[in-house]
Parts: structure tokens; C-alpha cells; sequence
């Protein structure tokens, strides 16, 4: 699967889901049961990030974690590797972004087997800009108690979060119109694990919609997450089922990498297979 040229890129998701669950751990694990839980998360986090990097820098976007370190050093640099990261990842992603927009216009809708793509650019759009204002939110904290540039530069990078999380929202707001028109006009196209691909953009842009609406205040952001957060949860219960009924079925799970590294290997066996006849045949040793 390392070498296949598309399957690899799946690689992502491994870090990417391990995100989500660092996250969760943070937001109900460490205010339970307290400081040991924290430096846990922050042991995931590292983790996370190496796997992240290793798969050609994936976007991590955990930086929820600096938040609940209790040491300003460690989460100071917590906080300037997630900024790295962010910017890698995100950076990375707007390239293929304009790649994929390139391509709708060149050769129109993708087909139907792969309709469900069109919600893709939500998910680095939807982390993006969540991540930058928790970035934002913890610089405010960490910078003034590590003494870390000047006065004020905590509330800066808090302002210039928001501000960019609310671009990332307006873009991915022009690509959540972009996919919902694509799949009614589309209407029917057949289940597969590309369906999948509902739930995650659309949950990551549900959490930089209630960000903003927490950091605002705004009932209006808060409404649009809920109603956000409320489609996940259908769209993931609606997948899980067709996806069970695929499991249990046997018609689910293609892996096109291991097609290709079948009939690669078919090939060696048979180039071996004809060099040991020529090896073994009388006029070759004549």
C-alpha cells in the first residue's frame, strides 16, 4: 500500500482519526482526572505528530493539547510546533485544493462512485480554521506567562485567529454549497467507504462553526453548528448501517493496491518461472 501512487495517500487518516480521539480525550478525560491525563494527551499528541510528519505531513491539528499542560514551558513548545504543523499542513492543502477545483472545471463533476469527494476540501478548510483560533486562544494564555515576545502579542495572535478561522469558514462554506448541490443533482450513487467522507469534513467544519460562534458570541454560528453537529450524527449512524450491511455481505472492503501487487508478482514469478526453464534447458547448456 506504501508504494501504490493513490492508495498511500489514504495513509493520512490514521493520524488524522487519532487527532480526534486526543481531542475528546482533552476535552472529557483531563478535567476529570487531572494532571497525569494531561501529559498522557501531550504523549499522544507527540505521537500523533511524528506519524503525521512520516505520512508526508498530514495535518495533525491537536493543539488543543497545549491548553491543558500545566507547564507554560513544555506547552509553549507545544504551541510552536502546532504552529509549524498547521502551517505545513494547511499550506499543503490549499495547493491540492486549487488542484481539485482546477480539475471540477477541466473535466466537470466526478462520477458517481466518487461523488461523495466533493465534501473533501471541508475537512483541512473546517480543521484549518478551527485549529488557528485555538491556536490563537492558547497563544493568548502561554504567551504573557513565558515572557514570549512583547506585551500584546498574545491578544494578536488571539485576533489574527479568528480572523483567519472566519476565511477558512467562508471558503468552506462556497465548497459546502459546492457538494450539496453536486449530490442533489446527482441524487443516486452507489455505497461504498467513499462515503465516509460525509462525516469527517462536515464534523471538523461543524467545530470551526461553534469556535466561532463561542468566540464571537454568536447565536447564529452556534445554530449553524448544531444543526452541523446534528447532521454528523445522522450521516454517521446512515453510513455505519449500509456500512455493516457491506461487511456482512462480503461486497464492501476493494483494495485496488493489493490488485496491483498481486499481478506485480504474478509478472516476477513468471519471468523467474521462464529463466530457470531457459537455465535448465539442453541448448542453453550446449
Amino acid at each position: 500500500m506504501v508504494s501504490h501512487p493513490i492508495q498511500s495517500l489514504f495513509l493520512g487518516t490514521f493520524p488524522m482519526g487519532f487527532a480526534t480521539i486526543i481531542n475528546m480525550f482533552c476535552f472529557v478525560c483531563v478535567p476529570t482526572w487531572g494532571q497525569w491525563a494531561a501529559y498522557f494527551a501531550l504523549a499522544m499528541w507527540i505521537v500523533d505528530a511524528v506519524i503525521s510528519v512520516l505520512a508526508c505531513f498530514g495535518i495533525p491539528f491537536i493543539i488543543i493539547v497545549a491548553e491543558v499542560v500545566p507547564n507554560f514551558q513544555i506547552a509553549l513548545g507545544t504551541l510552536v510546533t502546532s504552529f509549524v504543523l498547521w502551517g505545513v499542513g494547511v499550506l499543503l492543502s490549499l495547493t491540492v485544493i486549487v488542484i481539485y477545483l482546477m480539475r471540477l472545471m477541466l473535466h466537470k463533476l466526478p462520477p458517481k462512485a466518487v461523488i461523495v469527494s466533493m465534501f473533501l476540501p471541508l475537512g483541512p478548510l473546517g480543521q484549518g480554521g478551527y485549529g488557528i483560533q485555538k491556536l490563537g486562544s492558547v497563544a493568548k494564555t502561554i504567551l504573557p506567562q513565558t515572557n514570549t515576545l512583547g506585551a500584546g502579542a498574545g491578544d494578536t495572535f488571539y485576533e489574527m485567529g479568528f480572523v483567519t478561522g472566519l476565511l477558512f469558514w467562508a471558503f468552506g462554506l462556497f465548497w459546502l454549497l459546492c457538494a450539496v448541490g453536486s449530490i442533489a443533482q446527482v441524487r443516486k450513487f452507489p455505497f461504498n467507504l467513499g462515503w465516509w467522507a460525509f462525516t469527517f469534513p462536515l464534523g471538523v467544519y461543524a467545530t470551526c462553526t461553534c469556535q466561532l460562534g463561542r468566540e464571537m458570541p454568536s447565536k447564529s454560528f452556534a445554530m449553524l453548528g448544531t444543526i452541523f453537529s446534528l447532521s454528523v450524527i445522522f450521516l454517521w449512524i446512515l453510513v455505519t448501517a449500509f456500512t455493516i450491511s457491506g461487511i456482512h455481505d462480503g461486497t464492501l472492503f476493494v483494495a485496488p493496491c493489493l490488485a496491483v501487487l498481486r499481478e506485480k508478482r504474478r509478472r516476477e514469478f513468471e519471468r523467474e518461472r521462464l529463466v530457470n526453464i531457459g537455465d535448465n534447458s539442453p541448448s542453453f547448456k550446449g
